[in-house]
């Protein structure tokens, strides 16, 4: 029987002092899309978001996210407002807690105010 040589690559020690930077891309809106957060579920798919323009907005989830996205009060979310409407939107895209974190990072989100 032949032996098999253990190929495995060990990984190098970390050096003290180095630290790898986290490359983490977030999903920016693009022309009419708004960031916002949403405050309170209604019932069916429809859901009440307050946008970063400073309006509140009554929008829904599209058919075709329906049973992908899963929404929570205080998640971070992109929408899309209607064009007819401008107080009813679509809900696009649910952004990730890192991707929260990096918005905020960077200035696209302001931090939440303490209320206490």
């Amino acid at each position: 029987m032949e032996e098999f040589e253990d190929k495995t690559v060990k990984p190098e020690p970390e050096k003290p002092g180095q630290e790898e930077q986290k490359i983490v891309r977030a999903k920016l809106p693009r022309g009419r899309e708004i960031l916002g957060i949403m405050e309170q579920r209604l019932g069916g798919n429809k859901m009440l978001i307050v946008c970063t323009d400073g309006k509140t907005r009554n929008c829904r989830v599209p058919g075709r996210l329906r049973r992908r996205l899963w929404l929570r009060p205080g998640d971070i979310v992109t929408v899309e407002p209607w064009e007819l409407d401008d107080e009813k939107a679509d809900i696009i895209f649910k952004h990730r807690p890192n991707q929260v974190a990096w918005l905020k990072r960077n200035g696209y989100l302001k931090t939440e105010k303490q209320e206490f």
